[in-house]
């Protein structure tokens, strides 16, 4: 049996540091230009993809880690480079994690590299849960998905709204309702091909942060798709179906099966942010003059910088802890997955935010990246489950109850 550590093993260490020098090397010195323009940083994506970076064997390594470390190394390095760009890098992972949670292995091999594309031919993957009515409860989603068994086809119609890559992409992962009087059990995940008539972008949002990454509606009418595009089959939706018209209790919903998936590396991201923020104020503070000392030699400034240090490292460990426990199949009672993306959240925010207290005017203006990642910081209490949803699920999980 092994002793326990903490310590990353060489693989990892190595992996971390390659991502960190492209971090620093690639994505940082774009990031205020990508930020001003709101689009999608093709260039970065198209470095990422010659090194390796932007491709589904990486992606692919990552979510069959067995330590379970790698993913949220990548998040957590990347958002330290750029959020906004490391969203674009990192949103068709999202799209993937919809088929791995919900798809049969022959359909994952054949629409996951298909979210990446190649180095000379790149792509995009989406995932679509959200939308107009149905942010937080994902319960009530509006959009349909019929089947016709003489022709073996799925028709989907709806809106989808908030989504990464959205209208862009060049596969989408839906989620839609095939019973509407099941709710979150009556839900279904499809793969739409590039190229299928009926799916477009909606509007383009203009964000507060995060505005390297492109966000956008997605609106399908009388969108076909094929009975192959149903994630899972339609011989396993017949039977969940069946189960739950019965009463009995779905351990597997197509929208949830991917967010307790992904928040790990979500609290991740936000990690990367806060610690960006955390480095730059701390080194402001060594070099800011005031009254002839070192603005870190106040016991103000000092103590502040000792909580955001303090607080990023136990997001950190509340991240590793629930990413370790995913990949060892260990089951989230008390809500791990939630707690580590809900402080991970809370804290990013909260630390870019005394980051610019630190630097007083200088944190406030554009030449600065503090604002920046401030900015960018807000995102992580909303999107993937609001701040109240992540308690809700913690709470239920610790206490048994059906908490509304």
């Amino acid at each position: 049996m092994s002793e326990f550590s903490l310590e990353l093993d060489d693989d990892h260490a190595q992996v971390q540091k390659w991502l960190h020098d492209f971090a620093e090397g690639v994505m940082r010195p774009a990031a205020h230009e990508w930020d001003e323009r709101e689009e999608t940083p093709w260039p970065i994506i198209e470095e990422a993809a010659k090194v390796g970076i932007y491709s589904f064997d990486f992606i692919a390594n990552a979510f069959v880690d067995p330590a379970g470390l790698l993913m949220p190394i990548i998040n957590e390095e990347l958002c330290w480079g750029d959020a906004g760009i490391a969203l674009s890098i990192l949103g068709s992972t999202l799209a993937v994690a919809g088929i791995f949670a919900n798809g049969t292995p022959e359909q994952l091999m054949e629409w996951a590299p298909q979210c990446y594309g190649s180095p000379e031919k790149i792509q995009l993957g989406a995932f679509c849960v959200s939308e107009p009515d149905a942010g937080s409860d994902v319960s009530n989603l509006r959009t349909r998905a019929v089947y016709d068994e003489a022709t073996d086809t799925w028709t989907l119609n709806g809106t989808k709204t908030w989504i990464t890559n959205g209208g862009i992409a060049n596969l989408h992962v839906v989620v839609a309702s095939v019973d509407p009087e099941l709710r979150a059990r009556g839900q279904a995940s499809f793969v739409v091909p590039g190229g299928t008539p009926g799916i477009r972008q909606g509007q383009k949002f203009q964000k507060m942060g995060i505005r390297a990454s492109h966000t956008a509606e997605v609106i399908l009418e009388d969108c076909k798709v094929p009975g192959s595009c149903l994630l899972g089959g339609k011989q396993k939706l017949d039977e969940r179906l069946a189960r739950a018209r019965e009463g009995t209790r779905s351990s597997s919903q197509a929208a949830m099966a991917t967010f307790e998936a992904t928040r790990p590396s979500v609290g991740a991201q936000a990690v990367g942010i806060a610690r960006a923020a955390y480095e730059y104020a701390l080194q402001y503070a060594k070099e800011r003059q005031a009254f002839g000392r070192a603005i870190v030699e106040n016991q103000g400034i000092a103590f502040k910088l000792a909580d955001m240090k303090t607080a990023i490292d136990a997001a950190r460990l509340l991240v590793w802890r629930a990413a370790w426990m995913g990949a060892t199949k260990k089951p989230f009672v008390a809500g791990e997955g939630s707690m580590s993306k809900l402080f991970a959240g809370e804290t990013a925010v909260w630390v870019t935010e005394q980051a610019i207290q630190i630097m007083g005017g200088y944190g406030y203006v554009r030449e600065n990246p503090v604002e920046r990642w401030h900015r960018d910081s807000k995102i992580y209490t909303i999107f993937e489950g609001t701040s109240e949803i992540q308690r809700l699920v913690i709470a239920r999980a610790i206490s048994g109850h059906r908490i509304p």
